[in-house]
């Protein structure tokens, strides 16, 4: 589906404008958004605006890293759109075409941060202040906020798992855990572009000559946000880093904890088995087998050696 809305040189806003129809030099600028299109409109970009082949190749050949590419009249950005389906990370793609006069926005499923600025677009009574670079804007600071709730929302993901770390079997926890980082590693494979991005826009020098230069405040609002996404992220991964690490650590003190039980009971065990193997064996001469209190003597031996290495043990700390 295409939209099309134009503003006329007297910045009067006509909307529902067919494409077909269009006669792009009446409108001072205008702002057309490609939403899962078909493959007779994406013929638009070329036959239309006349973008270039390897724009359009980028946007039809999904997924690109995050980007921009100067042309002579526009500038082409490729961005990620995050989204959580089924508790797993979507990574979708939104290019841009932006230029003095237009602005072309280019995606192949839904995008409620293009759907929101649309309408808030629609609704204004003046146009004042608006414009391509400003509507670009306006969408790119709607995408970079839509990566918050997916970090904070593991956050909290991660603190329950910290406090039920006694709770969970370790092959549970293990896998919760690596899912996690890989949620993670997924949002650092947006962020970071999108960073990078943010980073080459700002300290442009062909940027800085159009809008863009003029809302660079607004633009390095966005890319401080990055940085404390980028920066959370790590953070993250460190923390599923040392809950994987402690659990091993505790993991390991419990084994090591009845492997001790394990010892004391299999040393206590050792000498009296000895003594029962000796008197068990079917040799004719044994003195003690004919003795009349061998049999009680033998027990109390056994118990008093028993009791005595429990003793040392305990005097030993085995049992704190």
């Amino acid at each position: 589906m295409i939209n099309f809305i134009g503003i006329t040189n007297d910045n009067h806003l006509e909307k529902n404008i067919s494409i077909n129809n269009a006669v792009l030099s009446d409108y001072k600028w205008f702002w057309v958004d490609f939403s899962e299109p078909t493959d007779e409109e994406v013929k638009h970009l070329s036959e239309t605006f006349h973008f270039h082949p390897l724009a359009i190749e980028d946007c039809v050949q999904e997924f690109q890293r995050p980007k921009l590419d100067y042309y002579k009249n526009y500038t082409f950005f490729v961005t990620h759109l995050l989204r959580e389906e089924d508790e797993v990370i979507m990574k979708d793609q939104l290019d841009f075409f932006v230029g003095e006069s237009c602005i072309v926005t280019f995606h192949k499923v839904p995008s409620d941060e293009v759907l929101i600025v649309w309408n808030r677009f629609l609704a204004q009574e003046s146009l004042v202040g608006w414009d391509p670079y400003y509507i670009f804007y306006e969408i790119l600071d709607k995408i970079v906020d839509n990566y918050f709730p997916l970090i904070y929302k593991i956050e909290d993901e991660l603190e329950k798992m910290n406090d039920s770390i006694n709770k969970k079997s370790m092959n549970n926890l293990m896998n919760e855990l690596f899912e996690t980082r890989n949620m993670l590693l997924n949002l650092l494979h947006s962020v970071n572009p999108m960073r990078d991005l943010l980073y080459r826009m700002l300290n442009s020098h062909h940027l800085n000559l159009n809008r863009i230069g003029e809302r660079k405040e607004y633009f390095s609002d966005i890319y401080d946000h990055l940085l404390k996404l980028s920066d959370m992220v790590m953070t993250n991964r460190e923390v599923t880093a040392d809950i994987r690490d402690s659990y091993l650590s505790l993991n390991s003190h419990q084994t090591n904890n009845v492997m001790k039980l394990l010892t004391i009971i299999t040393s206590i065990f050792a000498p009296l088995t000895f003594i029962a193997g000796i008197y068990g064996m079917n040799f004719s001469y044994i003195p003690e087998l004919t003795w009349k209190y061998g049999y009680f003597f033998s027990l109390i031996l056994m118990a008093l050696i028993g009791l005595c290495m429990l003793l040392w043990f305990r005097s030993k700390g085995w049992f704190k």
